[in-house]
């Protein structure tokens, strides 16, 4: 005759265990009986009896492990895509990061002016660099570019038209649309011209009493090629002065300087289209700049002081430690002959395609042995910038490449390691681009793989 099986261990003979009273020191001894009870339930309910002490001090380890785990994890970005909106866009440069550390560990002079003893102004911690590394007369930042777009129109444009080019209507990352931005900023939108082609005609027949100013939309995120035409900045800007309203130029992806001088394709800097004759530009700070989340405004100081005055700007405002990081990314664009070496998001997209590949042929070992039953070979692919920037434009890569049985099962193994490593399915292989893989990470990387008998 079966005996009864043997009951599970008592809660408070499991508590005497020295296990146990690590975790009790960890993570409180409140949680940890709640835990013990939540899997000892679990159990009686399976009617899995007689399960070790151990095995249970394991699953309530694991299970407080799991709970107490940080949500945002570091990831191996290889994508392709270095400005991934769902990766975090830029990456800081340490000064950066640093300063924004400093920040949030202690009480700063975030709006305390030092010389005088009396309150002061955020935004004076940036506004100054911001000035002159764009040549504007004013600046201001708040949360993020978005965000710089509907201050500008609910401050200068409520409840008045603004003339858009249909071709520039953008929808940018999460369906946000320039058309539900400026509705919920409180402005009226005045479509000009068609998708393919806006003349200055167009322009000046939407422009009447209700037009409070003139929007241009740099088309970040997508191109329009063949039978097109668009009014010149300058030209634009002509029009505006005729009729005494401001032009706004959303340039998006925001790059402070020139990048043909590294190879890459030519981008709109706020200096250029303020000597263009626009008023206020607004851009983002984790794209091109290479900076932390933020939306950057300059341009006409009786313009920029409309902006600060409107409540809404409290809201939009940025925090002590975005706005530390911030200065210090701006700062280092005073040595433009250094950027490169300072700022990861210059670097990683000018690395070259030979130093890539030579990155990729070094972690095949690695990844041939932790996934024997695969094809791991590499081959050459197209990067891109993302987040707007640059749309059509692509940079030569390498990638390591796997091809076998379950590729988006091979896809979660490696997002389900220590450090998760994120590619991309397409033409039946698993892509790792290495273009985000640097040499001081490779290590990392290839200690994490799993190690195959």
């Amino acid at each position: 005759m079966t005996g009864s099986p043997s009951p599970l261990p008592a809660v408070h003979a499991l508590l005497n265990a020295p296990e146990a009273a690590t975790l009790v020191a960890r993570f409180s001894r409140s949680t940890v009986v709640g835990t013990l009870r939540e899997i000892l339930d679990t159990h009686r309910e399976a009617r899995r009896f007689g399960v070790p002490s151990a095995v249970i001090l394991d699953e309530v380890a694991d299970a407080l492990a799991r709970r107490f785990a940080t949500s945002q994890r570091p990831v191996f970005n290889l994508t392709g895509t270095v400005l991934h909106t769902n990766l975090g866009r830029a990456l800081l440069p340490p000064e950066a990061a640093e300063a924004a550390a400093v920040a949030l560990r202690g009480a700063t002079n975030l709006e305390y002016d030092l010389d005088t003893g009396s309150r002061g102004d955020r935004d004076d911690h940036v506004s100054g660099l911001l000035r002159e590394l764009t040549g504007a007369e004013a600046a201001t930042v708040v949360n993020n570019n978005a965000a710089a777009v509907m201050l500008v129109l609910n401050t200068l444009a409520l409840g008045r038209q603004v003339p858009v080019s249909r071709g520039e209507l953008i929808e940018i990352g999460g369906a946000f649309r320039i058309p539900d931005i400026m509705s919920r900023s409180g402005a009226i939108l005045r479509e000009v011209g068609t998708t393919n082609r806006t003349h200055k005609r167009d322009y000046r027949a939407a422009i009447g009493p209700e037009t409070a100013a003139i929007m241009r939309v740099h088309q970040a995120n997508y191109a329009i090629t063949g039978f097109t035409a668009s009014v010149p900045t300058a030209e634009l800007a002509m029009i505006a002065q005729e009729v005494d309203i401001p032009l706004i130029e959303d340039l998006g992806s925001g790059s402070l300087i020139d990048l043909e001088r590294w190879g890459l394709p030519h981008e709109p800097t706020p200096k250029e289209v303020i000597l263009a004759g626009v008023d206020l530009v607004t851009f983002s700070g984790d794209k091109l700049l290479g900076g932390p989340q933020a939306g950057l405004i300059v341009g006409r100081a009786d313009l920029i002081r409309r902006l600060n005055e409107n409540p809404l700007k409290r809201a939009l405002r940025l925090d002590k430690g975005r706005l530390a990081a911030l200065e210090a990314v701006l700062r280092l664009y005073l040595n433009p002959d250094c950027l490169i070496d300072r700022l990861p998001t210059l670097r990683l997209l000018t690395r070259t395609e030979p130093d890539i590949r030579a990155t990729a042929h070094r972690i095949v070992p690695g990844m041939q042995a932790a996934w024997p039953n695969h094809d791991v070979v590499v081959e050459a692919c197209r990067s891109q910038i993302g987040s707007g920037a640059l749309p059509v434009d692509l940079l030569a890569s390498a990638a390591v490449t796997l091809a076998g049985r379950r590729l988006d099962g091979l896809a979660g193994e490696l997002r389900a390691l220590s450090r998760p490593v994120i590619g991309r399915i397409n033409d039946g292989r698993l892509w790792l681009d290495c273009r985000c893989l640097e040499l001081d990470e490779e290590g990392a990387f290839l200690a994490q793989l799993p190690k195959r008998d």
